[in-house]
């Protein structure tokens, strides 16, 4: 260090971090402090390109992040803990399919298809935005996409799953395409209405329960088509799902809580 400024030395070995004495290190940095000249010497310009040149040679041998896949892009939409649940679905569908073209009906020849249809999206819902099925969901919560959006497109998601199979099933089984297909948007509907006060999961449950005690069960015991089933029950499905989206609307919030994981 010369009598007025550090030397260019000094400074360069400054500037890398380099080992210096302590008391060496303490009069260069109090006297940078008062000099601007010398703060000049270490303009931006010179110490990117010290440590440009410093990281160059080695930039050949640093292993890079591979790219994105496209298929990975599709966690942006699908839980990962709904996959198994899909999978699920789409076999029970499968199942109900074989019972029916094998001949076992329920009542007056009621499809099996008609019968689960409304309430298997429900359950893919539910793995996608729950606590209790979804080991992820601390970070699907916490992350800048949670709240309704990410919702929609998660339940977005499991519908293009369930919906395509259950339309096949209803080919192959004659269940009518129309019968189930506004039930089944109303009870998705309404798990997440219902969810956003007790949360999604719990409303699976409670509305999976609902149908197979006040449908299901009636149907079987009375081997009758049950009225919610038929053409008329039409409007009252368009008006239920009319609700449920309103309570989406006005509660929409409620899924940046956590309180709608559960």
């Amino acid at each position: 260090m010369t009598t007025d400024h550090p030397g260019d030395h000094l400074l360069h070995r400054y500037c890398q971090g380099d080992d210096s004495p302590a008391d060496e290190l303490w009069a260069v940095e109090s006297h940078l402090e008062t000099c601007a000249p010398c703060r000049a010497r270490l303009a931006p310009e010179p110490i990117a390109q010290a440590v440009w040149t410093g990281l160059s040679p080695l930039l050949d041998h640093t292993p890079q992040m591979p790219r994105a896949r496209a298929w990975r892009r599709v966690h942006g939409w699908v839980s990962p803990a709904a996959g198994p649940w899909l999978a699920m679905i789409l076999l029970v569908i499968a199942a109900a399919v074989a019972l029916d073209r094998a001949g076992f009906a329920v009542g007056d020849r009621v499809s099996l298809v008609l019968l689960v249809a409304p309430v298997l999206p429900v359950l893919g819902v539910a793995a996608s935005w729950g606590r209790s099925l979804d080991p992820a969901w601390e970070l699907a919560a916490a992350t800048p996409r949670a709240g309704l959006p990410l919702v929609f497109r998660r339940t977005a998601a499991v519908l293009a799953v369930v919906v395509p199979g259950l339309a096949v099933a209803s080919l192959l089984t004659d269940a009518g395409f129309a019968r189930w297909l506004l039930p089944c948007l109303a009870f998705t509907v309404g798990t997440l209405a219902l969810g956003t006060l007790i949360g999604v999961t719990r409303a699976a449950v409670v509305l999976i329960a609902a149908w197979a005690l006040a449908i299901v069960a009636p149907t079987i015991a009375f081997s009758r088509t049950a009225v919610v089933l038929g053409p008329a029950a039409a409007p009252v499905w368009i008006a239920l799902l009319g609700a449920g989206v309103v309570v989406l609307g006005l509660r929409r919030m409620a899924f940046t809580r956590l309180e709608a994981n559960r």
